[in-house]
């Protein structure tokens, strides 16, 4: 007897995720296409139109179509084309640099990662580069940046951030200093210390400086720092060990000085105050996050001095801005977007709002993944609307850095991806879905990644997810999914993996093509990629628990796919979504063809069987799981006993005593599985199986204890498991279970289980002794048996009615049965499947001494064929098949019998009768 049980859709473990928890070739670029039916002759094209055509695509894609003739060749080089190179997505290393290197003559922008690019910087020979951008700076070395800023001595632009430049010293900053005349912005993060010798190096040589930014800095020589007269713009935000009142006294007098940020550090009020009142230029002072001046603060005063403003946790910070203009705006909150599409503007003033933007979305973003108590309700008042504002800056940095900012301040539990309802609403009120929608199809695949992330983490809560959906996302999502690059793929499949856990999103991303491509994904990055495969996998698990859409992961590659994961994938994470998507896989219906393509896939069992014994708990448990399912196949059932299942699933039931409750169920259930076939059920119980099942049979958990007596109740069909199981305390176990569950279901087949122990059989074993070899166990089977028919009388009367009884005893009226049968009814008893040696226990039970198990096995034939029920006919069959009609009509007629014996046997063979008609017709 077996019961499959399709495994509950949840969120990964995001994931992670959880879950929370990087453009394609396919993508559209949010770019229209055209439906028009005619043909263009490429070839013909005025180079100008062929130019435009390659602007519109990634780096990737114009290299791909370079290559396709001379003509598309020397067109793909042009300069133009090439004035930018976004390479955080990519492999760059020094032979990529080469490559690369003869279209780069005229490159002045250049964003990069990590410090193996940050050295092949250099064989790029771009010499003309004036930005230079770079993120996961941890390892680069003062060498590595001595040679870049020695090569680029046009450089205007360098930005290191925001990890930490832990291995960068004041020693670099002076050899930038030196090299680079025209630099007018530097912004470093993490520089240990920043002593006075860098600093007035900068002041000297680097007389365009108009920006300056030491981030999280240990030490930085405050005093040196007003000696950078030409600087407009200083953050030192983070930093540590300022003395503020020497600070406050020196960069009072820097003449230029228009915005200062000093958030999240410990500057006091006083030290804010004398900032303010002492220099005369300053506009702009932000200082969010600083838990000295927010203490010392009074809420109902205003700081704010006439054109100059703080930004702060207290203060309107939209309205603030927006003082600094005048009245430019019908709302504060537009103040951002009208210096966007103002067309004549002041050229300081939008300096003034670039960086104030610039250093917004920094902040906001630190302060995101800080999580700070103090923020909750400022992100509602105003922070998740500032964020909004940002997305739609004119600066794709700036945009890139809110999108990521949207996607960690919502989430307030990662392990277990959880969602603040309140700021997602927030989102969502405001009209970000939209904006994130649009920044999801643009053509940088900076802001695909990060709008997807943001979309992906917004998509937990069931409302964002619906209006996601309502708007396109899906489409969206399932075109970012092909994307040639990782992070872009590995967030949208993030976005489609949160979305499918919502049962009404899995047909829209079947039909908008989001099955095939992550599937697609799996063969894609099979070789590494944790991540993309992990949320491919998570997402496929999902779509697989829909009986529409798990045809489609099939014939979309998908179980050779999952099973490759499940294989040859050796993080913990994807090998825990692969094992549950082929459970999901296995659980659908019993003409699933899905069940036994998994089994037919070489190794596949082996190594779910091998998974059983993985160190992560979250692997063992969904590999059990896939292998309950799987079970329910003949073929598979015999493969997973026969590849050493078994053994490791005993191993696991008696491992799992203190682990979680999902483990605990599916380690039951696997056994449970497996013990349909006698000769597994007489393996598990030599192999050591019975005592663990009956220690999760005294589960206070209605699901491990349900499932521990169904594989009990399998067990105990053989004499010598029975044995086995009064041996070990079971009968107290299984009695407390028939008297006290909550579960029907554990009730029916606790008493089940014992009637198969005291129904004659285990006697002549009993006889001779102990079942366990090499011990010795003295039990008075008398005693216990006493005890357990005293319980299963009690199970079977709970669903009796005396005065009903009497009136269908008296009467021939079909009511009074009618009646009975719906009191005695037990739904879930539908999906249990007994083989013909069970269906024939349960007769030949009918004529057993005992009236209570006559009462016991007719109760039970009555839920085996009951109307309606899953395996109603197979069950119907296998009475006809083994005369048990007659033995019926003798029980339901029996004088010395119990009524409810008699009654009970009537229904049967009343169910019998009504599928006998039901052929006919």
């Amino acid at each position: 007897m077996t019961r499959r049980v399709r495994q509950k859709v949840c969120h990964s473990e995001d994931k992670s995720s959880k879950g929370i928890i990087g453009s394609s070739s396919q993508l559209d670029s949010g770019c229209s296409s055209s439906q028009a039916n005619f043909e263009v002759d490429w070839i013909t094209l005025p180079d100008d139109t062929v130019i435009q055509l390659f602007s519109y695509l990634n780096y990737r894609d114009r290299v791909s179509l370079s290559s396709t003739c001379q003509t598309f060749r020397l067109l793909g080089s042009s300069p133009c084309l090439w004035r930018s190179l976004d390479l955080r997505s990519h492999k760059f290393d020094k032979s990529a640099a080469e490559w690369l290197a003869s279209r780069c003559t005229n490159l002045q922008r250049l964003w990069f990662r990590g410090a193996e690019s940050a050295h092949a910087v250099i064989s790029l020979q771009a010499k003309g580069l004036c930005e230079i951008s770079g993120d996961l700076c941890r390892d680069i070395t003062d060498a590595a940046l001595s040679v870049i800023a020695a090569r680029h001595e046009m450089l205007e632009s360098l930005y290191l951030g925001p990890d930490a430049c832990e291995k960068i010293s004041s020693d670099a900053i002076k050899a930038i200093a030196y090299c680079c005349p025209k630099l007018r912005r530097l912004w470093l993060s993490g520089v240990r210390e920043v002593n006075g010798d860098a600093i007035n190096a900068l002041a000297k040589h680097c007389g365009q400086l108009v920006q300056v930014g030491f981030i999280e800095s240990e030490v930085i020589n405050e005093v040196a720092l007003g000696n950078l007269n030409s600087v407009r713009f200083l953050s030192i935000a983070g930093s540590r060990n300022l003395k503020w009142s020497s600070a406050a006294q020196v960069w009072s007098r820097l003449p230029s000085l228009v915005g200062l940020d000093v958030s999240r550090t410990d500057i006091s009020l006083s030290a804010v105050m004398r900032l303010l009142s002492s220099c005369r230029n300053l506009k702009v002072l932000f200082a969010l996050n600083c838990p000295v001046f927010e203490a010392e603060v009074d809420n109902n005063m205003m700081y704010n001095q006439k054109g100059k403003i703080i930004v702060s946790l207290f203060s309107e910070i939209f309205k603030g801005i927006a003082s600094l203009f005048g009245d430019i705006t019908e709302s504060d909150k537009d103040v951002f977007h009208y210096w966007m599409i103002l067309k004549k503007r002041d050229r300081s003033s939008y300096e003034i709002i670039k960086w104030i933007e610039w250093v917004l979305s920094h902040t906001l973003l630190r302060i995101a993944e800080k999580n700070p108590k103090e923020f909750d309700d400022f992100w509602l008042r105003q922070g998740a609307v500032l964020l909004l504002s940002l997305m739609q800056s004119s600066q794709e940095e700036v945009q890139e850095r809110a999108a990521t900012a949207v996607a960690t301040f919502v989430v307030i539990d990662d392990e277990n991806a959880t969602v603040d309802c309140r700021r997602a609403e927030v989102i969502l009120q405001h009209g970000g879905i939209q904006l994130l929608l649009d920044l999801a199809k643009s053509c940088q695949e900076g802001l695909q990644s990060e709008a997807a992330k943001a979309i992906a983490n917004l998509s937990v809560d069931t409302k964002v997810a619906k209006a996601v959906a309502e708007s396109g996302g899906i489409d969206i999502l399932s075109n970012l999914a092909r994307s040639m690059n990782r992070s872009v793929a590995e967030e949208a499949a993030g976005g489609l993996w949160n979305l499918s856990v919502g049962e009404e999103h899995k047909g829209a991303i079947a039909k908008a093509g989001g099955v095939k491509a992550l599937v697609d994904l799996i063969f894609k990055w099979s070789a590494s990629s944790d991540g993309v495969l992990e949320r491919a996998a998570g997402a496929l698990a999902n779509l697989a628990a829909d009986d529409k859409c798990c045809v489609e992961v099939a014939e979309a590659g998908g179980v050779y796919a999952l099973v490759m994961l499940v294989r040859s994938c050796k993080f913990e994470g994807v090998q825990e979504q692969a094992a549950r998507a082929l459970a999901n896989l296995a659980a659908q219906g019993d003409n699933n063809t899905d069940n036994a393509a998994v089994g037919r896939e070489p190794g596949a069992l082996e190594a779910l069987v091998q998974l059983t014994c993985s160190q992560h708990e979250g692997v063992r448990q969904e590999a059990a799981g896939a292998l309950w399912n799987l079970s329910f196949d003949d073929k598979n059932r015999e493969a997973i006993a026969g590849g050493g299942g078994v053994e490791a699933l005993v191993a696991l039931a008696q491992s799992c005593l203190g682990s979680s409750q999902g483990l605990q169920e599916r380690a039951a259930g696997a056994l449970w599985g497996l013990s349909v076939s006698e000769a597994n059920s007489i393996a598990i119980g030599q192999e050591g199986g019975v005592a663990p099942l009956i220690a999760l049979a005294r589960s206070g958990v209605e699901d491990v204890h349900e499932t521990a007596a169904g594989a009990l109740w399998n067990l105990a069909f053989n004499p010598g498991n029975a044995l086995r199981i009064v041996e070990d305390g079971g009968v107290p176990a299984l009695v407390h279970l028939c008297s006290t569950s909550q579960s029907k279901m554990a009730r029916f087949m606790s008493a089940l289980a014992l009637a198969y122990m005291f129904d004659g059989r285990m006697d002549a074993i009993a006889s001779v002794g102990s079942s366990s070899e090499g011990t010795s166990k003295t039990v008075n089977v008398d005693a216990v048996r006493i005890v357990a028919l005293k319980h299963i009388e009690e199970f079977v009367l709970s669903f009796s009615d005396p005065q009903t009884f009497a009136t269908a005893v008296v009467s021939s009226a079909p009511t009074a049965l009618t009646q009975i049968t719906e009191g005695a009814c037990i739904s879930e008893a539908g999906h249990l499947r007994c083989s013909a040696a069970e269906i024939g226990r349960f007769v030949t039970m009918l004529r057993n001494s005992s009236s209570i198990l006559k009462t016991c096995a007719a109760f039970a034939l009555l839920q085996f064929t009951m109307p309606g029920g899953r395996h109603a006919i197979h069950h119907t069959s296998l009475l006809q098949n083994v005369g048990a009609l007659r033995v019926l009509r003798g029980a339901a007629a029996a004088l010395a019998a119990p009524i409810e014996a008699k009654i009970f046997a009537k229904i049967v063979l009343r169910n019998l009768e009504h599928r006998h008609t039901e052929a006919s017709i």
